[in-house]
């Protein structure tokens, strides 16, 4: 592993893996790699004191591992665990906080049982077994708190229909989960792209000051985070995905590239073939 831990605010640890030129997980052909660690991945940590909420696992088991052995190592004796999704690259490194209280929405824990079989087999490689589910869930929103702190969970339909996100009112941080992502969303369900524009619109009218994604530019994180301009950049993009034209993408984030609202990375050229190649499969 490649494993970087970053510090964005006070108080929030970010375990950045990927982007590395030259490294691969596995020379066999595997998720990991294909979409996780090729575009670069974090998972959060909010700390307060001896507790944290760890937001999201880490892409395999020794990613899980090795962000329990760091947050022991600084004194955390109180663990909570906040899925941000379903999906691989968020919920591989779980085993590791077998243990401890795994909060999620409930269309999380759904689609978790309903794809269990799938996840733990060897159909995609590596299989993620044994998967461990929540054990608490919520539906709608859930407010936690880390001393004096509040943390809201919200639940989103955005890039997955059962996405958490987290929101630090006080502090007007947006932990983001794969809602939006730098340098393209990427489009998993195409035929949500309408209640995705009306999610993100719901996200935007919190008036984040900082937003932490899961993917997104190391450097950009370690500094703080995105601005609100993310926002709007992921809600120009999917508004653009639903004309199904055929723009070449720098042209068509040359304004939010020169803003600062997104970086380049040149990955999400194929991301954003993929992308528009599932909208006009959707459309037929």
């Amino acid at each position: 592993m490649h494993l970087r831990i970053l510090t964005p605010h006070p108080g929030i640890l970010a375990f950045y893996d990927g982007r590395v030129p030259g490294y691969r997980f596995a020379e066999r052909d595997n998720w990991v790699d294909d979409g996780a660690l090729s575009l670069g991945i974090a998972s959060y940590a909010l700390i307060l004191g001896d507790e944290a909420l760890v937001y999201d696992t880490g892409t395999t088991l020794a990613h899980g591992h090795a962000i329990r052995t760091h947050l022991e190592s600084i004194g955390i004796r109180h663990l909570r665990v906040i899925l941000s999704h379903w999906h691989r690259d968020h919920i591989a490194g779980t085993e590791a906080f077998a243990d401890t209280e795994i909060i999620a929405s409930a269309q999380t824990a759904a689609h978790l049982v309903a794809q269990r079989a799938n996840l733990e087999s060897d159909t995609r490689w590596p299989p993620i077994r044994p998967l461990v589910a929540p054990t608490t869930t919520y539906k709608g929103h859930l407010t936690l708190a880390l001393g004096p702190t509040r943390v809201a969970l919200i639940h989103v339909n955005i890039h997955s229909d059962d996405a958490t996100v987290l929101w630090l009112p006080d502090a007007r941080i947006l932990l983001a989960g794969d809602t939006v992502e730098d340098t393209v969303t990427y489009v998993a369900e195409p035929d949500h792209l309408a209640t995705h524009l009306t999610d993100l619109a719901r996200l935007k009218a919190l008036f984040p000051r900082h937003i932490l994604p899961c993917h997104g530019d190391p450097d950009v994180i370690a500094s703080g985070g995105y601005g609100p301009g993310l926002i709007e950049a992921t809600l120009r993009y999917v508004t653009h995905l639903t004309s199904r034209t055929d723009t070449p993408l720098q042209d068509l984030l040359a304004a939010d590239l020169a803003a600062g609202n997104l970086t380049w990375f040149a990955p999400y050229l194929e991301i954003h073939r993929l992308n528009l190649a599932r909208v006009r499969a959707d459309a037929r």
